[in-house]
């Protein structure tokens, strides 16, 4: 079982703050390091000192660690034309060597749309479909040809394609909750399917989905990395578990419900069951980014009954 961390900077983070938080679950041995891509806050408070960008940020990170992939839990389809995404994407994996991971959504929160003046069409998943389309076709052009689309919202014309990834494929992450157009655009386009905030018995129904949609698009279900992304909250004890939920503003009952939350046995336990019904990665949406302790508590005491000795 993999296990990343996940980070939501709108809601208040510095890029030295995520660069801290990076370098330690680099230095902890997680597998990656994700953020959102979000301008906006979510829920009470004033979110200072402002949002990141998350392809600035990982472009940074990616000159300032070493191992760790990095990635987005997802890339805002409204945010960015599929031509510049593209070049971003493969600009920062050039930049890390080779570690870039590209999760990508429709795009979903209207109020920061608003709040920056970014369009927010009504018909995102349809530009999401051709923007997949697009990103990949342009990475997946031989050099010396050219990449033209001519589509409902998107065209290219003789696209040089440049410049390539330095991975020959970059990992394209596809996720949510829906039941039939969702999993269709994993199966034709996604190299990992993660379901967000997601119960066991939601995660198995539509991990079945994706492998049948994998199928129904001739490729072996297996092909795909399905994951799922929760919010951890650990403590050596009870008191301990109890500060670090008050700090995020959630209740303990409510993040064992919903989470992963409790002492290092229980969040094991928890992991374990994903892991049953056929989660090989998880990604830990860590809210406090100044508890590093926290960090290195899952990684001593959840991470290593995961993985064993070296």
């Amino acid at each position: 079982m993999d296990l990343r961390i996940f980070t939501e900077p709108q809601q208040g983070a510095t890029y030295d703050t995520l660069l801290t938080v990076a370098k330690a679950a680099e230095d902890l041995g997680f597998d990656a390091f994700y953020r959102s891509d979000h301008y906006l806050r979510m829920g009470s408070g004033d979110g200072l000192p402002g949002p990141t960008d998350a392809w600035i940020t990982l472009a940074g990170l990616a000159r300032e660690t070493k191992r760790i992939r990095l990635g987005t839990l997802m890339t805002a389809g409204t945010f960015r034309l599929p031509g510049v995404l593209a070049i971003q994407v493969a600009q920062v994996d050039q930049m890390s060597g080779g570690r870039v991971e590209l999760g990508l959504g429709a795009g979903w929160f209207e109020a920061e749309h608003k709040a920056y003046g970014i369009p927010f069409p009504k018909e995102k998943f349809g530009r999401l479909e051709e923007q997949l389309a697009i990103v990949t076709g342009l990475w997946a052009t031989e050099p010396g040809r050219t990449f033209s689309y001519d589509g409902t919202y998107y065209q290219l014309t003789d696209s040089p394609a440049l410049p390539k990834p330095a991975q020959a494929k970059v990992p394209v992450l596809i996720g949510g909750h829906g039941a039939v157009r969702t999993p269709r655009l994993a199966a034709q386009y996604a190299d990992e399917f993660n379901i967000p905030f997601a119960s066991l018995d939601d995660s198995e129904k539509q991990f079945g989905r994706v492998r049948e949609a994998a199928k129904a698009a001739g490729r072996g279900p297996d092909e795909l990395v399905y994951s799922n992304a929760l919010v951890v909250c650990v403590g050596k004890d009870d008191a301990e578990v109890a500060r670090r939920a008050a700090a995020i503003g959630r209740e303990v009952e409510e993040l064992k419900a919903n989470g992963l939350a409790g002492s290092p046995a229980e969040v094991v336990d928890k992991i374990g069951r994903y892991g049953a019904i056929g989660s090989s990665r998880i990604y830990l949406q860590v809210l406090d980014l100044d508890d590093l302790d926290h960090l290195e508590l899952i990684s001593s005491q959840v991470q290593s009954q995961l993985t064993g000795p070296a």
